[in-house]
């Protein structure tokens, strides 16, 4: 008998210890398009398909909505392209829990132009190392908005801000590839494979300076057999060279995400350490 009073007293103290916050997966974040937003058809299908592919309780994560001007705030220093609240469609779902490496999932029947390749490389560039990110759209969409998404869901699941210069570096990777597919016809996964070589080749040797860059792609694009213009080789110089630029930003925000994540780690509320010590309590009288 005064085992199970015991019992039932260390079950009533660890309801009262059970954190709040359990209420929502703060490592899962949903970015929503705003126009997919504010149309709940729209909404519906986003969230039947994150639910699907990303095995989540759509009610248990946290939600953002990304808008035309912070799209614009990127797109319009990059392409000169400025987007309406009516054209912001693609929407993405980041699960932190699924870490182990990064993976992007595409929904290759909306996202007509962006791939899971290429968000890959843009993210890599931007530090981002783990995770699995789903990208989706209601209707056909580029998929050049969701990288907004997909880096804001980072910075909201890990409480750390990327910096402006490496956000800058690989939203150009992404829109620099989009605009050399869409004008060149070239296959968008042969182009990111044959970008990151490049990136590879370039971040191995440590290469800053432009003219070595574009030697760089043009022995590539050769050897993978690419058809692209001067113009998209400058183009892709220019992005690489970034890319390269920034790479003190990146480790910075790499090193706030693992400190971050060690502090989150040791202070982590654990059932399962709860639980056995009620156990070794019960058992210990």
């Amino acid at each position: 008998m005064r085992k199970i009073i015991m019992l039932l007293l260390a079950l009533i103290l660890v309801g009262m210890l059970m954190p709040t916050g359990f209420a929502t997966d703060s490592n899962v974040v949903v970015t929503y398009g705003e126009t997919t937003y504010s149309n709940s058809n729209y909404k519906s299908f986003v969230d039947n398909f994150f639910v699907k592919q990303g095995n989540v309780d759509i009610n248990n994560v946290d939600v953002k909505t990304i808008t035309a001007d912070q799209v614009n705030q990127i797109s319009s220093g990059i392409t000169g392209k400025s987007y309406n609240s009516n054209q912001i469609l693609s929407s993405a779902l980041v699960d932190l829990n699924d870490n182990e490496n990064l993976k992007v999932s595409v929904d290759k029947s909306k996202i007509t132009t962006i791939t899971g390749d290429m968000y890959l490389s843009a993210l890599k560039s931007a530090g981002i190392t783990s995770g699995h990110v789903y990208v989706t759209s209601p209707v056909q969409a580029s998929g050049e908005s969701a990288l907004a998404g997909i880096m804001n869901s980072y910075e909201e699941a890990t409480n750390v801000q990327i910096p402006d210069s490496v956000k800058e570096a690989a939203n150009d990777e992404i829109y620099t590839q989009a605009e050399i597919v869409n004008n060149s016809g070239v296959n968008a996964d042969s182009l990111s494979n044959m970008v990151d070589q490049v990136k590879e080749e370039v971040s191995n040797s440590n290469i800053t300076n432009h003219d070595e860059i574009v030697n760089i792609i043009n022995n590539h694009v050769e050897n993978n057999n690419i058809n692209i213009t001067n113009i998209d080789i400058e183009n892709l110089a220019d992005s690489i060279e970034q890319v390269q630029n920034v790479q003190g930003d990146v480790e910075y925000y790499q090193n706030q995400v693992s400190e971050f994540l060690g502090n989150n780690s040791s202070s982590e509320f654990s059932l399962d350490g709860l639980f056995n010590w009620v156990k070794s309590l019960v058992n210990g009288i």
